[in-house]
């Protein structure tokens, strides 16, 4: 299998595209750490892959915690071993309308995204330069590049990963560390406010496709870009958004 016995980290992979690549990767011979706030959640995932005779184990952080990010990185690596797939996939929205938007639901947003995805590149990188290999996937969205009404936290929070993301890949590459992100557009529930409600739901009748990913249609860009075919691919964005970039 392509990720035989590798040691892969998902965050906010209790649901979402987060459970479906977990289990994607999981399905490919990889032992998969199942990372999210919601341990009852993540066991369930657990369990519906050991089902499948795939190895996994539920991991609790609050990954707006440099505190949790780096202790549930250690809980990992006694397990497992070093991880050598990185996907920092964890994500809220808080909707609102940019003159009526808080500090907390802008503060709150950019900490889930951008300072998580900060905390869990510094806690795997070390392994990774030690190792002399390593593969790490942001998850970010069209919204970075196109932004989105009344979501000025979420696309800002997206931007600044790509930020991060082309940052580490200049730096990580003379490592063998590969960093790249997924720009996905799905039907979860993370997204359902913003795409139900009409003051803040795009033009979905515009996309090419005319109609929102599953999960599980996502999940294979982020196998691509931890495996073999994808071994020259460094600090690229790879839109599985049905079309939407062409439209906005």
């Amino acid at each position: 299998m392509q990720f035989d016995n590798q040691v892969v980290a998902v965050t906010g992979a209790a649901q979402g595209i987060g459970r479906a690549v977990a289990e994607a990767f999981a399905a490919e011979g990889a032992k998969v750490a199942v990372v999210d706030i919601r341990k009852d959640l993540a066991l369930e995932v657990v369990a519906g892959i050991a089902d499948s005779g795939g190895q996994a184990m539920a991991v609790e952080c609050n990954v707006a915690s440099r505190a949790e990010v780096n202790a549930a990185a250690r809980e990992i690596a006694s397990a497992y071993g070093p991880i050598e797939v990185l996907v920092s996939n964890a994500g809220i929205t808080r909707p609102a309308m940019l003159r009526n938007m808080a500090d907390d639901q802008w503060r709150d947003v950019l900490a889930v995204h951008l300072d998580a995805s900060f905390y869990w590149l510094q806690a795997v990188v070390e392994d990774m330069v030690e190792m002399g290999h390593g593969r790490i996937i942001f998850s970010s969205s069209s919204t970075a590049q196109n932004g989105s009404i009344g979501q000025v936290n979420y696309a800002a929070a997206k931007a600044g990963i790509l930020g991060l993301m082309r940052s580490a890949a200049r730096e990580l590459g003379r490592y063998g560390i590969l960093v790249n992100a997924v720009a996905p557009s799905a039907a979860t529930e993370m997204t359902e406010k913003v795409r139900t409600d009409p003051r803040f739901a795009g033009g979905i009748s515009k996309s090419p496709l005319r109609r929102w990913a599953e999960p599980d249609e996502i999940a294979p860009a982020y196998l691509f870009l931890a495996g073999s075919a994808s071994s020259f691919m460094t600090g690229q964005v790879l839109s599985v958004d049905g079309g939407n970039m062409l439209v906005r």
